[in-house]
């Protein structure tokens, strides 16, 4: 049975449980679990991170904890009792445990490992503290390390700060808002800057001395040196080092290592050093021999120096070598360190190249308790201390030191009766009383130990050296009297004994008779002659003679006389020796009563230092002697008193205060002191007002602290000894005293008066006075001595006085003193301390000190409010409130919006002042109850007051939500401003709807109430979703979600507005509508109801809702693109307020408002999606065209349409997509006009005219448009912009523009472009973005992208999307699908502008351009069997699938991808198909031959391969196969509409026969030795495959031209010149014009008939075209894939691609060597799919191929049309009529731009004459325009073919009706005849219609604004006006019908077109030559 837990309720999971069993709940090693009940070894209970769960689980598996319930029952909570920092600890390491992992995923590997480690260390030290074994210090460092390691990872992760008291986390609704800012504030300070330590320690590590010649031990010193005094500032340090230049003793770190300490600030300056001694111990002169003698003298060796300075900015860590200096002479050893310093190079140098001292230095900060706790290792390793010399400059109570320096200086001595000066050596002994060494008691320095003696260095032969060496004597302070020191003198021979003589000595005692010290200071010893150790050994013989010259009496002539003396410097530095007479002759006062007087006098005289080492000392005498003559002493007792106590406030003393207070509290014995004090005091208080000179007078009051702690404790003694009496005596007295002070505080002065500046003294230490006062008044007492006191202040003084900052601090101080924490006192001084605040916030002044007292005060009330307010607290708050709150509003708005100085400290202090501020008015807020808030409310006498109060508190508000308000970790503060505010609003949101409804309204206060509530809502400290889940959860508990609170009260007063709403809109939509982004769905659903309401108040007011719609799409783009709203909010959005207004009269219009809407979030997701991802990918640039078109189009919002343009033009050009750049910036160049029309600053546009910035934007694009080689586009800007230039005559600009012009033309020749390949991709599947779902593109593809490159390019875009591996249109399960589907194959283009491709004589590269840009068409063949396979000839039932794309804008344009607008689908017979594939074969062949003769090939295997393919078709029985299907009976019969196909395959495989036998003697001329005999196979096969053709001889042709073409061509070419193409190589100009498309009338050109098939012509393309071909089910086995003729192309699945019959290795192109598979073969000799004649063939529907069509069939039959011949035969026949319809369908070729020739009448000459002109292709005078669709040549053009004779004839005439060329008719150039004479022109009725010199324009549909290629401009004077496409001048004709048109309209041939709009079609700009 399962039992409720009493105590068993928290725990901690031991491990990890599976939850197996039923309602089981699995666990994880270390969650913690609460427990609701208990069952026979099982729990039943939720994890609290998942409290929704709740599951059984075995008891054994827990851990059990302490915990606390709150609110038993139901809803329980509990709270381990444990230490609040394992809490904390605890929860932070689990936040940190996610955020760890995250950092490895980021990459970021040097956080991720210093986190781990600090991890582990809290872990550890987690421990620890749970084991509980540690002290209580310890557990305190332990807890500091912890808070210190929790905080360093909260900042590097971005947490938040957490507010500390003594290491445990504080609840902030349990200390007061200010108590909190308070904690945080510091918090944050120490974060931000710690303290400069004003002590510093040098760490000194010596390693080692490397020198070439050691040898001998050595001594080295360092100190610390002073180079601007030339003093040492510390003690030495020694080390000993070994011969190898080692420390002597490597196991005792003390003697190695050592730290200088308590170095000043001061002392880290640039002049300060570090000098290194080193001496060596060994033979006088350093390279004497070893055996010489075997005593050792210490001699000069070297020395180093280096700046502390340069350890401030190195490398504290850094090992450093110093370099050692030798000096040159031995007598300038004293000196050398300050010869190094002033770097004087003479004096000193280098003592080995390779000599240097390693050493380890590192500053220290801070004080040595610190240092000890930081650097633990360096303190119990062992590390000696190095003094300063003298004290530090604080002084530390309780110091004890007794340390006397001598440093041996100098000396003179005799020669003693020898040649050469002496070697001295000096030994040093200190002597006690009675004349016995003190052992150990000498001490070279620090870090060796004291020895019994000192030997100095010995200068060689020097008779007056210098030393300057430092020893020091710690001698005990009761051994220093009777104590002395010797120094004896000795000789130090070099000879072979090397003794030490001694020849003299000196002493100096320690301490004089009356108990002084030996002075500090240099003193000049007498040396005394002496020879004998012995005569030393009773040391009080020489004791009773003189020590120093200067204490010599004048008799004693005979020392004084003396040269020879010493000279040593002694300093004394001692807690416990004077060597000050006037301290010994006041401390001994009793011995000399005669002498108080003056050594009270003397006092103030003597050195601070040496008064605290006697203070105890010092005060008893004071008192002793006040006690004993008070009337006499007691004026100089208390101002030594006086001077003693403000002696304690220098900063060196400061720490004696405790001192002195020990002494008041325990030593203190003056029980009589207070009479005279209170006496003394009094006296000079009423002084005040009257004297002259207020200085001493302030020091009293400076003092009055201590003087009332010695009169209130000697009181006290006073009434312990006598049980109380004399206690009204003693009243009187104070009370006396307190009204001198009220009366001198009352005087009125000038600021700078001696009396005000008195004032403000006493008052700085008046607070001080409190505690002593309550130790004998009663708090209400003491508060009316404060209150009074205070209150007796004038109350009228200026601004500037200095007072009233003095009485500001006063009064902080007595907010934050004792006096006031009592509730009896506050009632007291509450009322005083208002008034002084009220007063000085209201004028602005000291408003630091002002926050800093509010902030105690309301820190007090916080504290007494426990559970309900008492009324104590209800009192004050009130008063605070009535007085207070209205100020501090005024305030911090005051503040807040007071411009920002440059001073960093000011702005810092007033950002310190708002916080505090702030904090202040939360706290009030926050105590506030109801009562206060009406009294409040009441208070207002008028509504405006009221008014003004709801506006001031609404804007701060506003103020205190600022992001800036407090830093960015200050979370916990955020929540509880946020948290009053929402209280606060709650409570005024009343009064707002009690004054301000109905005939009161107020918009003012109504919209600040709004726009704050919105503020609120959207703040970064609200959004709960981007919280951690346990952050998160923390907030909800403590105070819920305050955003939907909010929500619902804004919902709640917008409903109490009614027909106010009209006020608010629309200009509260864009503030809603970002309410209603925020993702909570609560929200959501209280806010976007609002909308509705919205919609309809406007629909009433106007009738619709424009301002709602226009505000909304605006609002929504800049919210979206800050990364708010998402999917579910759209869908959200769409329902609410489709639901909304489904009863609504207005419905429709709203529905279509909610669509567009709801269109617009769907690009603006899309683009926000995208836009997150890294690379610029076509994803992007796609989503980015569909988001400006919508502006465009559906919004028509020019200004974010600009911005769009703009931010595309940006994406491509990251992605080096120039064109596409180019046609983007196009969109905002067509916007504007060559207008001087002044433009505001925009994007990155300066403010200038509209011409300027369109020039600007012409320039820009004409560069991207060369960047990216679409050269042709860039020349018309350019024309453009000169024609500007010249208007204006800006020749200069004009100029260049000419000369880029040039440069453009010449680019198109040289330079090389690369075709590219184009792509149709179709996007299936529901997970695709709104703008490609479900759509099909056509995609340009990059330079040298093939298909499978861009496949993959496209799966890497989109990286979850399936390829398809099919090219069938998908089904509707593959739409809806929730997935991504890719089907991806290529097309090939349908250029438009055919006449220029059809052009004979231009160069490639100019076609090249014509070939890939503006078009609008692709083309995609699949090949397939209708019917029953023929397993014998496939080719029967070989039907083509021809798919023809339409786009929505021509490529390439803004994007690299278009939309397919138009899907066309047409299937070619298998004849026609075969007609394909032979014409394409001969186009083929014809271009490898004529490249071959031009030598255009590197080697002729492209050739023979191409031959040998066509020949030996052995795989699929080549052209034979093609007979056995269509050339037999049963087809012929079955297809009898197929009769003229039929003809027409014959023909051209006869013609293929042709070109093969040429291309064979072609062949026969280049082919290499070695393929002779393949040569010879493939003329064997030939004569087999003519025979199967039924072909005999060429007896014409071998008449004609046995080796060559006559005219270039075996074939007859319209408008082609004299051209040898033959074997032996040379190339003319060639003009290619190979039609096969329609036929000739039998009549007139029945004799051309076996011309056109004898004669093959041999026209080339460019090598590169030939390159392209694929293969295609064909006899030849060789097709172009990519070329515009129509073929099967490749992009068709694999296996459609190759011959059904070929062999495997020729199945694809890719894999045959002499085929390319980039060129596409586009030539005038087969026409292009998009040729004019194409265009106007019947089938054009989908069939691009060969444009023949039978008129007599009827439409029924044409549902699926298939090609047939149309021939002008049949046309003139079927409908007489149609020769006026073709002539207005006739229109002249496009040459490239014509010159402006004046005067001719070229525009005259159109192609009326039926033989044109002769003059040169490039010289032509027809104007340059594109021509229609509808467009075809005059059958007179034909006429032009040379005919070379009329007797040629091979057997076939019967199907030789030859075709009429669609292709441009080019003019023959001026000179140049035909080899025979022109025929006369062919007579066809009205051939020619004058119509065709009208340029034909295509409808369009929508034309693009950015087409390039339809700008028109012809040449004028003015600037032109704007205009996206000029029309021509005179207006165009009607559209004449297309044969395609009339084929499906029941072939109506009467001229009529079809309703149906034609295919928008670029226009050029240039007209005509005007």
């Amino acid at each position: 049975m399962w039992i409720p837990t009493e105590h068993e309720k928290y725990g901690v999971v031991l491990a990890s449980f599976r939850g197996t069993v039923q309602h089981g709940l699995p666990l994880e090693i270390g969650d913690t679990v609460q427990i609701l009940e208990k069952c026979e070894g099982w729990y039943r209970g939720f994890i609290l991170k998942n409290p929704n769960v709740k599951g059984i689980f075995p008891s054994s598996y827990i851990h059990l904890k302490n915990a606390h319930v709150k609110n038993k029952g139901q809803f329980e909570t509990v709270i381990p009792v444990e230490d609040s920092v394992i809490t904390e600890m605890t929860s932070t390491l689990r936040d940190w445990g996610a955020m760890w992992k995250q950092l490895y995923v980021k990459n970021e590997g040097d956080l991720f490992h210093r986190l781990w480690h600090v991890m582990n260390e809290i872990l550890d030290l987690r421990r620890q503290v749970l084991v509980g074994h540690l002290t209580h210090d310890r557990m305190r460092d332990v807890k500091q390390h912890i808070t210190a390691r929790l905080d360093w990872g909260n900042e590097q992760l971005g947490l938040d700060l957490v507010p500390r008291r003594e290491f445990s986390m504080v609840d902030p609704d349990e200390i007061s808002v200010t108590e909190l800012y308070r904690l945080m504030e510091h918090r944050h300070r120490k974060k931000e800057t710690p303290a400069a330590a004003s002590t510093h320690h040098l760490f000194v590590h010596v390693k080692s001395l490397m020198s070439a010649n050691l040898g001998e031990e050595l001594e080295v010193f360092f100190h610390i040196y002073d180079g601007r005094e030339n003093r040492p500032l510390s003690e030495r340090f020694f080390v000993r080092l070994n011969k190898s230049g080692l420390p002597k003793s490597p196991e005792k770190t003390e003697r190695q290592c050592t730290l200088f300490v308590d170095l000043g600030s001061s002392d880290l300056r640039k002049d300060v050093y570090i000098v290194v001694h080193i001496i060596r111990i060994g033979r006088m002169g350093a390279g004497e021999k070893k055996n010489l003698c075997s005593v050792q003298y210490r001699r000069p060796f070297g020395c180093a120096v280096v700046s502390i300075a340069d350890l401030l900015t190195a490398d504290s860590k850094d090992d450093h070598l110093l370099k050692v200096y030798a000096c040159n002479t031995e007598s300038e050893w004293h000196q050398i360190h300050e010869n190094i310093i002033k770097k004087a190079n003479s004096r000193y140098n280098l003592s080995g190249s390779n000599t240097g001292l390693a050493v380890a230095l590192q500053l220290l900060h801070g004080d040595i308790e610190q240092l000890r706790r930081e650097y633990m290792v360096l303190f119990t390793r062992g590390v000696s201390i190095t003094r300063k010399l003298g004290f530090s400059d604080v002084i530390m109570p309780g110091e004890m030191r007794n340390d006397l320096y001598i440093t041996l200086e100098k000396g003179e001595f005799e020669k003693g009766g020898k040649s050469v000066a002496r070697n001295v050596e000096i030994t040093v002994y200190v002597l006690d009383i009675d004349g016995q060494i003190l052992k150990s008691h000498v001490t070279a320095g620090s870090g060796e130990p004291g020895g019994d003696e000192y030997h100095s260095l010995v200068l060689y032969h020097n008779n007056s050296p210098r030393w300057a060496e430092q020893i020091k004597l710690p001698i005990p302070v009761d051994m220093f009297r009777g104590s002395h020191v010797r120094f004896e003198f000795r000789h130090c021979s070099t000879k072979d004994k090397g003794e030490k003589k001694l020849f003299g000595y000196s002493f100096v005692p320690l301490m004089q008779e009356d108990g002084r010290t030996l002075p500090d200071g240099t003193h000049e010893l007498i040396i005394h002659k002496c020879e004998e150790n012995t005569s030393l050994a009773d040391c009080s013989r020489y004791l009773k003679l003189p020590f120093s010259k200067p204490s010599l009496p004048s008799n004693n002539q005979t020392l004084k006389g003396t040269k020879e003396s010493f000279w040593i410097t002694s300093f004394l530095c001692s807690t416990k020796l004077t060597q000050n007479g006037d301290m010994l002759d006041l401390l001994k006062w009793r011995a000399h009563p005669e002498r108080i007087n003056d050594s009270l006098s003397k006092l103030k005289e003597i050195d601070g230092s040496e008064i605290v080492k006697f203070l105890q000392d010092t005060l008893d005498t004071l008192f002793g002697i006040l006690d004993e003559s008070s009337q006499r002493y007691g004026l100089k007792v208390f101002d030594s008193l006086v001077h003693i106590i403000n002696l304690l406030q220098d900063s060196k003393f400061q720490h004696f205060k405790p001192v002195m207070d020990t002494y008041i509290e325990s030593h203190f014995a003056g029980a009589l002191s207070y009479r005279d004090l209170i006496k003394v005091l009094k006296w000079y208080v009423d002084r005040i007002v009257d004297a002259e000179h207020q200085d001493h007078i302030q020091q009293v009051l400076k003092a009055s602290e201590y003087i009332f702690k010695y009169i209130i404790q000697s009181r006290r003694l006073f009434s312990l000894a006598t049980g109380g009496q004399n206690e009204e005596e003693f009243r009187v007295c104070i009370h006396e005293l307190f009204m001198s002070i009220r009366f001198f505080l009352s005087q009125e002065n000038k600021g700078t008066s001696p009396v005000a500046q008195t004032q403000a003294m006493f008052l700085r230490t008046f607070p001080a006075v409190y505690g002593e006062l309550l130790k004998i008044f009663t708090v209400r007492e003491v508060a009316g001595f404060v209150r009074e006191t205070l209150g007796s202040l004038p109350t009228t003084v200026h601004a500037d006085c200095p007072l009233e900052a003095v009485k500001l601090q006063c009064i902080a101080k007595t907010v934050e003193s004792q006096l006031y924490i009592n509730p009896e006192s506050r009632c007291i001084l509450l009322p005083v301390v208002l008034r002084v605040l009220q007063a000085h916030m209201q004028e602005q002044r000291d408003l630091v000190m002002c926050a800093r007292i509010l902030t105690s005060m309301l820190s007090l009330i916080k504290k007494e409010e426990t559970g309900t307010a008492e009324p104590v607290v209800s009192e004050e708050v009130e008063l605070i409130v009535e007085s207070l709150l209205g100020v501090l509003l005024r305030t911090i708005l005051e503040i807040s919006n007071r411009p920002q100085s440059a001073g960093t400290a000011m702005r810092l202090q007033f950002q310190d002042v708002t916080g505090e501020f702030v904090a202040c008015l939360l706290a009030l807020l926050r105590q506030m109850s109801d009562r206060h808030y009406q009294q409040l409310l009441q208070a207002f006498s008028s509504k405006d007051d009221l008014r003004d109060f709801l506006l001031q508190i609404f804007t701060v508000f506003r103020i205190l939500i600022r992001p800036e308000m407090f830093p960015k970790d200050w979370t916990v503060m955020r929540l509880v401003t946020n948290n009053v505010i929402i209280t606060t609003v709650l409570y005024l949101s009343d009064a707002l709807r009690k004054n301000f409804l109905n005939d009161k309204f107020d918009y003012k206060v109504w919209d600040s109430y709004f726009y704050l509530s919105v503020i609120f809502i959207n703040q970064p400290c609200l959004q709960l979703e981007s919280f951690s889940p346990s952050k998160r959860k923390k907030i909800l508990e403590k105070y819920g979600d305050m955003r939907v609170m909010m929500g619902c009260e804004i919902f709640s007063m917008w409903q109490n507005l009614g027909e106010h709403k009209l006020n608010f809109i629309p200009a509260m939509i864009g503030p809603f509508l970002e309410v209603t982004l925020v993702p909570q769905p609560d929200l959501r659903n209280v806010m976007i109801p609002i909308f509705h309401d919205m919609m309809d108040w406007e629909q009433r007011r106007s009738g619709n809702f424009k301002q709602v719609e226009a505000k909304l799409i605006d609002k929504l783009d800049s919210l979206m693109s800050e990364g708010k709203g998402d999917e579910t909010y759209r869908e959200l959005f769409n329902s609410i307020l489709l639901k909304k207004i489904e009863r609504e009269t207005w419905r429709e219009s709203g529905i279509s408002l909610i669509a567009t809407v709801t269109r617009l979030m769907e690009r603006l997701l899309d683009y926000r999606d995208c836009m997150k991802l890294g690379e610029v990918d076509g994803k992007k640039i796609g989503c980015t065209v569909s988001l400006l078109n919508f502006y465009k189009t559906e919004l028509n919002k020019e200004e974010m349409y600009i911005r769009y343009i703009h931010k595309l033009y940006d994406l491509h050009l990251k992605a080096q997509n120039y064109t596409e750049a180019s046609y983007t910036l196009l969109l905002y160049d067509e916007l504007l006009e060559w207008s001087d029309r002044p433009l505001r600053e925009f994007l990155n546009y300066p403010m200038q005219s509209e011409w300027q910035r369109k020039e600007y934007l012409h320039l820009t694009i004409v560069q991207n448009f060369d960047r990216g080689k679409c050269w042709e586009n860039g020349i018309i800007l350019c024309r453009e912009l000169a024609d500007q230039y010249e208007s204006y005559y800006d020749y200069r600009n004009l100029s260049k523009m000419r000369m880029m012009e040039a440069s453009l033309y010449d680019k198109i020749m040289d330079q090389q472009r690369l075709e590219p390949e184009f792509f149709r991709v179709g996007f299936y599947g529901k997970k695709f973005p709104f703008f490609l779902r479900n759509k099909e593109f056509v995609c340009r593809g990059h330079d040298y992208e093939r298909l499978e490159a861009f496949q993959q390019r496209m799966l890497n875009e989109f990286p979850h999307a399936i390829a398809m591996q099919h090219v069938n249109q998908p089904d509707q399960t593959i739409y809806q699908a929730d997935a991504q589907y890719l089907q991806i194959y290529a097309v090939t283009p349908i250029p438009e502008s055919q006449d220029v491709l059809q052009r004979d004589g231009v160069p490639d590269n100019i076609k090249s351009f014509y070939k890939f840009n503006h078009i609008w068409r692709f083309r995609y063949d699949r090949p397939f069997h209708k019917g029953t396979k023929d397993k014998e000839n496939e080719f029967k039932s070989l039907w083509v699938e021809r798919t023809t794309l339409t786009l929505v804008q021509s490529l390439p344009g803004i994007s690299r991808w278009f939309e397919v607008e138009k899907r066309e689908l047409v299937e070619v017979s298998p004849l026609e198909n075969a007609i394909e594939v032979i014409e394409n074969k001969n186009l083929q062949l014809r271009t490898l031959i004529t490249q071959c003769q031009s030598r255009q090939m590197q080697n002729i295997n492209p050739l023979t391969m191409c031959l040998n393919g066509v020949i030996d078709a052995a795989v699929n029985g080549g052209l034979a196969r093609y007979q056995e299907a269509f050339f037999v009976k049963d087809y012929i019969m079955n297809h009898p509409e197929d009769g003229e196909k039929i003809g027409r395959l014959r023909e051209l495989m006869f013609e293929q026969a042709h070109i093969l036998e040429y291309g064979l003697a072609v062949h026969e001329k280049f082919v290499p030795q070695d393929m002779r005999p393949l040569h010879k196979k493939l003329v064997d096969q030939f004569h087999l495959m003519k025979s199967s053709l039924g072909i005999q001889e060429f007896s014409a042709y071998v008449r004609a031209s046995p080796v060559h073409f006559t005219n270039g061509s075996p074939r007859p070419c319209r408008n082609s010149v004299p051209n040898i193409i033959s074997p032996d190589g040379g190339r003319g100009i060639v003009r290619r014009s190979y039609p096969a498309v329609n036929r000739y009338s039998s009549s007139s050109l029945s004799s051309q008939a076996s011309n056109e098939v004898s004669n093959i012509t041999g026209q080339s393309e460019s090598s590169d075209e030939v390159f392209n071909m694929q293969p295609s089910p064909s006899t030849s086995s060789l097709s172009s894939n990519h070329s515009a003729s129509p073929n099967v192309t490749s992009s068709a699945p694999s296996s459609a691609r190759g011959s059904p019959q070929m062999a495997e290795k020729h199945k694809h192109s890719r894999e045959n060597a002499c085929l390319s598979p980039r060129e596409r073969p586009v030539s005038a000799i087969f026409p292009n799919p998009l040729d004019p004649a194409q265009r106007a063939a019947p089938h054009q529907i989908g069939d691009t191929t060969l444009p023949r069509s039978d008129p007599n069939l009827s439409a029924p039959d044409k549902v699926r049309p298939t090609p047939s011949s149309w021939s002008l035969d049949s046309v003139k026949e079927g409908a007489p009529s149609f020769s006026d319809s073709v002539g207005k369908l006739l229109c002249p070729p496009v040459p490239p731009r014509p010159p402006y020739s004046a005067g001719s009448s070229a525009k005259n000459m159109r192609s009326q004459s039926p033989v044109p002109t002769s003059r040169s292709p490039q010289k032509t005078t027809v104007p340059p325009f594109t021509p229609s669709p509808t467009e075809c040549q005059s059958a007179s053009l034909v006429s032009n073919s040379p005919v070379l004779s009329g007797s040629y004839s091979s057997g076939i005439s019967s199907l030789s009706r030859c075709s009429v060329s669609e292709a441009s008719g080019t003019e023959l150039p001026a000179g140049d005849h035909p080899p025979h004479p022109l025929p006369p022109p062919t007579t066809l009725p009205n051939s020619v219609s004058s119509s065709s010199d009208e340029p034909i324009r295509r409808e369009n549909k929508t034309p693009p604004p950015y087409s390039v290629y339809e700008r028109n401009n012809p040449r004028r004077p003015v600037p032109l006006p704007h205009s996206l496409s000029i029309p021509p001048q005179t207006d165009p004709p009607a559209l004449p019908p297309k044969p395609h048109q009339l084929r499906t309209g029941s072939m109506k041939l009467d001229g009529t077109s079809d309703p149906r709009v034609p295919r928008p079609r670029p226009l050029p700009r240039k007209v005509s030559q005007l």
